[in-house]
């Protein structure tokens, strides 16, 4: 993917794409521009055979303060109602294009990460955080649901009904350690070591067998809406698919001669 975007940094090395919000005087806020361009960038990424797995951060000590209050939450009080659900619309299709990207995204969390920031660490595969960070869904502090870009799907089942419920409800901070011991985070770091963590992780993935990683990720979204019996179906056939690539093959081989197999994603 050759485009270069204008609200975020982001750079390709080594099959990982780093995706930074960059507006650390302000905590890293999202705007309509950075909404859209986020979006846009998470559907071409399925086409973009360079990137085998993504890292989310943001820049300076904080992770993402959500919308940003001059750029969206004071022209939202004054759009109709067919504007504000194009703008609500728009944000949910935000997470949508990062659950449909076929690559796992992992989310580097340290300092604030509220509102929409906490979703888009929500939507994310895997997240990493520091003990200092703060995740809240503030959505009620502002007077609104904490139903938004599909919060009261995902979050439960992340962290369970009754926390979720607490955290939607109230939109009060959740710190890191707390954060992990509800399994929200995957791991704690010191916040000079979480960017590096988070690259490591992602480093992993991308040297794995990336075609079957894509097909986990599909199929972790797709069985949320399946009974037990479809989704045993669903697998089979899923498995059935990964089993006709080179890189069963190469496990296989790899494990007959005792070596380590270099997987290609195909």
């Amino acid at each position: 993917m050759s485009t270069q975007p204008q609200h975020f940094l982001y750079e390709v090395r080594d099959g990982v794409a780093t995706l930074t919000l960059n507006r650390p005087e302000r905590k890293n806020p999202l705007t309509f521009a950075s909404y859209a361009e986020l979006r846009d960038l998470f559907r071409a990424l399925a086409d973009a055979n360079d990137v085998k797995a993504v890292v989310l951060t943001g820049a300076g000590d904080n992770f993402c303060s959500g919308g940003d209050v001059h750029d969206i939450i004071g022209p939202l009080t004054k759009l109709d109602m067919p504007g504000l659900l194009a703008f609500t619309r728009m944000t949910g299709d935000l997470v949508k294009a990062m659950r449909a990207c076929p690559q796992p995204i992992v989310a580097a969390i340290d300092g604030v990460c509220a509102g929409a920031g906490a979703m888009l660490a929500l939507a994310s595969d895997i997240r990493l955080g520091t003990a200092r960070s703060k995740t809240a869904f503030l959505f009620t502090r502002v007077g609104l649901a904490g139903a938004d870009m599909g919060a009261c799907a995902l979050l439960p089942r992340v962290i369970g009904q009754g926390r979720a419920s607490e955290l939607l409800y109230t939109g009060r901070s959740m710190n890191g350690v707390e954060a992990e011991r509800w399994g929200f985070f995957n791991s704690v770091h010191e916040p000079e070591a979480l960017l590096e963590a988070a690259r490591a992780f992602a480093q992993g993935l991308a040297s794995g067998p990336t075609f079957a990683h894509g097909i986990t990720k599909k199929m972790l979204q797709q069985e949320w809406n399946m009974g037990v019996d479809e989704a045993i179906e669903a697998e089979a056939q899923a498995q059935a698919i990964c089993m006709m690539t080179q890189d069963f093959h190469r496990a296989y081989h790899a494990f007959v001669a005792k070596q380590k197999p270099q997987f290609e994603g195909n």
